[in-house]
């Protein structure tokens, strides 16, 4: 088992900047891909980033040159960094592990976090 907490989540002014973390325990977090999702309201969720064992990242259409996902195995945590942050950037965010490659699908993670919460205003 994994367990994912994350935290971060804050109201947000259009064009600022907020970091999310999740902090993994349970088994070796370097031997998980990990993933961002969101969603928003009325919306299903969907993916936003991910990063690999080997820390290749890959990431969403909708936040590539405004959002930075990286990970620190020494501290069993994983970050997104959300810059420019857009009013349709408002979500419940979770992170995510996948016990094999990163992957856009959510069918790929096994375990999840609670969520947390991210509303820009305009």
């Amino acid at each position: 088992q994994v367990q994912l907490v994350e935290s971060g989540g804050g109201l947000v002014q259009a064009g600022g900047s907020l970091r999310l973390s999740c902090a993994a325990s349970g088994r070796t977090f370097s031997n998980y891909a990990m993933g961002w999702f969101r969603q928003g309201p009325g919306k299903e969720r969907g993916f936003v980033a991910a990063i690999s064992r080997g820390n290749n990242t890959y990431y969403g259409d909708s936040v590539k040159g405004r959002f930075t996902i990286s990970r620190d195995n020494a501290k069993n945590t994983v970050y997104l960094q959300m810059n420019n942050l857009k009013p349709e950037d408002t979500a419940v965010y979770y992170c995510a592990a996948a016990p094999r490659g990163y992957s856009t699908y959510e069918g790929s993670y096994n375990y999840w976090g609670q969520g947390t919460q991210v509303t820009v205003s305009s």
